[in-house]
């Protein structure tokens, strides 16, 4: 009786951790923004993104060989699991010049909620970040660049990330998202908030297409010049690497660079190619 009931428990136990929904995205981001998966504990990443120039418009074409002549921005990555929820990331990119450059960003990142069959119909995490430029201050005192104080460098983001997968195939992820720059343009504002929206579809085991868009919310009568952040990925999946080819019309990494300095249109040709690839280590 008492090995029927082990059986019983284990069989039980194995079924409740069997329920988790696994691989809601493949792998932390999904385009520009993060996903709500984590690194598995003890797993050290490192990733390398590039994003060229405009492929169309004024800027792009054939003359600038579509792009590839140019470089919008270039990241690269330390990212690590401490749990299988917690995970944490240090970067550095060139940076857009619109309007910084050199930048340092910063993450943690902590899932609540794992989706499971029967049980929590969504996965829930949430994200802190921040960037800090180190680029030289402009002499120019009316520039956002000036930085009259260090804190003027620093830019914070925080966000909710939900997901949901349905069937063995289709993702869907919402991403509240506040952003505060402690220092901008006289017709600005410090706080802004968007909404973010992602759809991944799971072509085969190891090739996924990606969509990504983030809406920014803006207070009457602050400057609306700057675009919504679109775009659009292919990835795969290979022994150790994952790479993910993308087009969007944002230039710059970073929820708090590529939500409030987006300028670039698609309807107007300005948008780009780029490439993200990583690399897992255990350690």
């Amino acid at each position: 009786m008492k090995k029927i009931l082990l059986i019983a428990a284990v069989s039980m136990t194995t079924l409740g951790f069997a329920q988790e929904v696994q691989e809601t995205f493949n792998g932390t981001r999904v385009i520009n923004g993060h996903s709500t998966e984590t690194l598995e504990a003890r797993i050290l990443q490192f990733r390398i993104e590039h994003r060229f120039g405009d492929m169309a418009g004024a800027n792009g074409g054939v003359q600038q060989f579509f792009g590839f002549d140019q470089a919008a921005d270039i990241r690269f990555a330390f990212e690590y699991g401490i749990t299988k929820d917690l995970m944490v990331g240090l970067g550095r990119s060139k940076g857009t010049g619109a309007p910084y450059r050199s930048l340092v960003d910063m993450f943690v990142k902590y899932k609540i909620l794992a989706q499971e069959k029967g049980k929590m119909p969504v996965s829930l995490t949430v994200l802190g970040s921040g960037t800090a430029t180190y680029m030289q201050a402009s002499s120019d005192l009316t520039q956002v660049t000036s930085f009259p104080e260090f804190a003027h460098r620093l830019a914070y983001n925080s966000q909710l990330l939900v997901s949901r997968k349905f069937g063995e195939s289709v993702s869907a992820q919402l991403m509240p998202t506040y952003v505060h720059r402690n220092f901008v343009d006289i017709d600005d504002v410090n706080g802004m908030f968007a909404i973010g929206g992602a759809l991944h579809c799971k072509i085969t085991k190891t090739i996924g297409l990606s969509a990504e868009y983030y809406h920014a919310i803006h207070d009457s009568g602050v400057r609306t010049t700057n675009t919504n952040s679109l775009g659009f990925a292919f990835e795969w999946i290979t022994n150790g690497h994952t790479f993910k080819l993308n087009v969007t019309n944002s230039r710059g990494f970073n929820e708090t660079q590529f939500i409030p300095y987006t300028y670039s249109s698609w309807k107007d040709g300005e948008f780009r190619l780029g490439f993200t690839i990583s690399r897992n280590f255990k350690l």
